[in-house]
């Protein structure tokens, strides 16, 4: 983190998240990630039926991503079990649950599994209750984020309960950023995940920071196939997410008539497979 730097919200789920955020980290005085709790597969979806939090893999995965690289607990919160009855459970996803269940509360819970990995931003789930994610795939409605991302062509998605409450404080955030940065990650099942809480999506209206989207390296079959940039960014305008600039690697997704302002750099790593945080770093520093 940088003294004297801006303060940048990130928001989406998964990986991709976590990508943005240990960019963000390399300029930043100040972050906050709002990440989606929508995922209702894997270690994640066992504890979220089991205690009725929500799910805290991507939560997890951004702690990670603030967090000292240099502690031990910032490895062992990665480490998945492979036998027994934890098998398929992350470390730092018990934890979590486990935090929450004796504090009684999943926020606390959060800030104390940051606490103890020595983060260095603030983490925050996009609604203090788990959700379902439901989308509209060429008619008929699908319920489920597991389900939705192989159900076919997406044409809108939003929540269930439909009026699901963020933590105040991810209201607060947006409200004093000075960036915005919205994904890289599955754009209907990560990143609008996070924009379809009503809340999120006014505060996202009303904040004065440039919002910044960071689009995907290759199409993601088949939540996204045949989209080109454009298409990306319509999308999130068709879920009342206006964004004011997007950033995309040179030569990957084509381009298409984009409607905003377009920055295309080499944010990726040599192997094309994710984005490369030092790279995203350079770039999204020049844009806040």
């Amino acid at each position: 983190m940088i003294a004297g730097g801006p303060n940048v919200v990130a928001l989406g789920g998964g990986h991709g998240l976590s990508a943005s955020l240990r960019a963000a980290r390399r300029y930043a005085g100040q972050v906050t990630a709002i990440v989606s709790v929508a995922d209702d597969g894997g270690s994640s979806g066992r504890l979220r039926a089991a205690f009725g939090i929500p799910p805290p893999g991507d939560l997890r995965r951004c702690l990670v991503a603030l967090a000292d690289p240099a502690s031990l607990w910032t490895t062992a919160f990665e480490h998945r079990f492979a036998a027994g009855e934890l098998e398929g459970h992350a470390l730092g996803n018990l934890v979590i649950a486990g935090l929450a269940d004796s504090s009684g509360d999943f926020e606390v819970a959060l800030a104390e599994a940051g606490r103890l990995l020595g983060s260095v931003g603030r983490v925050l789930p996009a609604t203090r209750e788990p959700v379902v994610l439901k989308a509209e795939v060429e008619g008929v409605s699908v319920e489920g984020q597991v389900a939705v991302s192989t159900a076919g062509r997406i044409s809108g998605v939003s929540l269930v309960p439909a009026d699901a409450e963020p933590p105040a404080g991810a209201l607060e955030a947006l409200a004093t950023a000075d960036q915005v940065i919205i994904g890289p990650g599955s754009l209907y099942t990560s990143v609008l995940a996070v924009v379809a809480v009503p809340a999120l999506r006014e505060a996202l209206g009303d904040t004065p920071a440039r919002k910044v989207y960071v689009c995907n390296l290759r199409p993601q079959d088949p939540e996204t196939t045949n989209y080109d940039v454009a298409a990306h960014v319509a999308a999130l305008a068709a879920h009342g997410l206006d964004v004011d600039v997007v950033v995309c690697q040179a030569g990957a997704l084509p381009r298409g008539d984009v409607a905003v302002e377009c920055v295309e750099a080499d944010m990726a790593r040599p192997d094309l497979v994710a984005h490369d945080p030092v790279r995203l770093g350079e770039v999204l520093g020049r844009l806040h």
